[in-house]
């Protein structure tokens, strides 16, 4: 049976290493990107000369309209989703709360969470068996920032990923019975340029010596956490997070 993947925000860092190793390991890959269309072609790109399947869809994950043309363009390419991977994201710039306007918020609400839930329902209509689906399993990209709170850096983004290990608690239980298993995966200090971002890209570097492994950790860690979660081998796993943090 064919397995198509989508994975959001998968461009660069977490995403771009998981498009690649879902690649490998015989999925039809989906690679969403918002604004940097030539680095997603190079992961498809890359994909395609090595015997793969993969597709680069622009869509703005927040927004509904983008969501339904989003799938229903995969549906066309490649028929049934099997797999999705909620990983689009943005971080601002660090700042303590009271300096955060509401406009921040609302982005990283609707990029971090709203995303989420959209691409979700999606999928969902696409897997459950309730909609005449044959099953298949998401996995949500957490952070453990959610476990941390990132004080005097970043709570507006831990608080998203807070809310993103409840959905995947939460929505794991709606639909277990319905073929559906919903993971998530918290990645800790890893070596990505969201750190650019959030007008410190040596982030990792600073922090690396207070955790437990005395390093950073790498894209492809996170992403084989996130294909084993997808695969068969996790068949009873659902309502689980997988820390990737190096021991903290």
């Amino acid at each position: 049976m064919d397995k198509t993947i989508l994975i959001t925000g998968s461009s660069r860092g977490i995403g771009a290493a998981t498009a690649l190793l879902a690649a490998k390991q015989g999925y039809n890959v989906c690679v969403n990107y918002l604004q940097n269309k030539t680095a997603a072609e190079q992961i498809v790109d890359s994909i395609n000369q090595r015997g793969g399947q993969a597709i680069a869809y622009k869509a703005d994950v927040s927004s509904v309209a983008d969501v339904t043309a989003l799938f229903n363009k995969i549906d066309k390419d490649f028929g049934r989703l099997t797999a999705l991977v909620n990983n689009a994201g943005i971080l601002e710039a660090q700042s303590r709360v009271d300096n955060m306007d509401v406009e921040r918020l609302t982005r990283v609400i609707n990029s971090n969470i709203i995303s989420y839930f959209l691409c979700s329902k999606e999928a969902i209509k696409r897997m459950s068996t309730l909609y005449g689906g044959k099953g298949g399993a998401i996995v949500n990209v957490s952070s453990i920032a959610a476990r941390t709170g990132s004080p005097n850096e970043y709570v507006d983004y831990a608080a998203s990923k807070g809310a993103i290990d409840t959905l995947t608690f939460g929505l794991s239980k709606e639909v277990a019975a319905e073929g559906i298993r919903v993971n998530a995966v918290r990645p800790g200090f890893i070596y990505t340029d969201i750190h650019a971002s959030g007008g410190e890209p040596d982030r990792v570097n600073r922090i690396k010596s207070s955790l437990p492994m005395k390093r950073g950790g790498h894209p492809e860690e996170v992403a084989k956490a996130i294909l084993w979660l997808l695969s068969d081998e996790a068949s009873f796993s659902t309502g689980t997070i997988i820390d990737v943090t190096g021991g903290r």
